[in-house]
């Protein structure tokens, strides 16, 4: 025989139970990717500027490096130059590009012969031993300045020289 009140504790609590399985689902991992990885964590190494040999153009090489989600360099600014673009490099043509995906867990390189930035109508010609102030522009990770300095001409940052 059954109590009065006993069906409804039984259906409420199924409806608790029901109510939190689905709260759980909801809170599952999802690979799509707006929740892949989430915010980015972006870290800037190996800076440098090779000493320009005219006094109009120049280039600039570093590596970001990403342990979050992905995002995407945007542009970059300078102070140097009010023309900074991206560039690539494939099979020994240069491409200015709009823009360059930095992975999620992974890097993007800027290095001597492939992707790199191009300073073009320079403020002035820097010399060896200064240092340019760069601002990389990202989709998520907003404005990051960046130092970079100005290295040899034919510095290679593999050997040091």
């Amino acid at each position: 025989m059954s109590r009065p009140g006993a069906p409804s504790k039984r259906l409420a609590g199924c409806v608790a139970l029901t109510a939190t399985a689905l709260a759980l689902a909801g809170c599952g991992s999802d690979n799509s990717p707006s929740n892949n990885a989430g915010k980015p964590e972006l870290k800037i190494t190996g800076a440098y500027m090779p000493a320009p040999v005219m006094d109009t153009m120049a280039a600039g090489f570093f590596t970001v490096t990403n342990s979050g989600g992905a995002d995407t360099l945007t542009s970059v600014t300078s102070d140097l130059a009010p023309d900074v673009t991206l560039h690539s490099t494939k099979g020994g043509a240069m491409e200015e590009q709009k823009s360059f995906a930095v992975p999620a867990d992974g890097s993007l390189d800027f290095a001597s012969g492939g992707n790199h930035l191009m300073f073009e109508k320079l403020a002035h010609k820097p010399l060896e031993g200064e240092k340019v102030s760069v601002t990389l522009h990202f989709t998520k990770a907003g404005a990051v300045k960046v130092s970079m300095p100005v290295k040899s001409a034919t510095y290679n940052p593999k050997t040091g020289h």
